[in-house]
């Protein structure tokens, strides 16, 4: 099966107590975030931190499709209060555009 990859970033509030409580949510998210990223045709999602700086990589299939997926997302209640509650511990990096929290990379070196 093909896959697509896709490396996304955002940014926490630097602020050390927040970073805490937002990895402690991650430890076991609700079943019904985990089944939306799956619907979704996400096979694996990993998020890694550095400081209050968060890089998110996420294994899809190929038909994966980011609008899709924030249709899918904006007709989901507990994807929408998921979302708004994580809102509060995240912050764009510099470079997003209006309403953009996670930003895609863009790959500039394999070997």
């Amino acid at each position: 099966m093909a896959q697509k990859r896709f490396i996304l970033f955002c940014d926490l509030q630097d602020h050390e107590e927040m970073i805490q409580a937002y990895e402690k949510y991650h430890v076991n998210i609700p079943a019904a975030i985990e089944a939306s990223i799956l619907d979704a045709g996400i096979i694996s999602m990993e998020i890694f931190r550095a400081g209050n700086r968060m890089v998110m990589e996420i294994i899809a299939k190929e038909d994966f499709n980011f609008d899709l997926k924030s249709k899918m997302d904006q007709d989901n209640p507990a994807v929408i209060a998921w979302e708004t509650l994580m809102s509060t511990f995240q912050k764009p990096i510099p470079i997003a555009q209006e309403n953009e929290k996670w930003v895609l990379g863009t790959q500039i070196f394999k070997l």
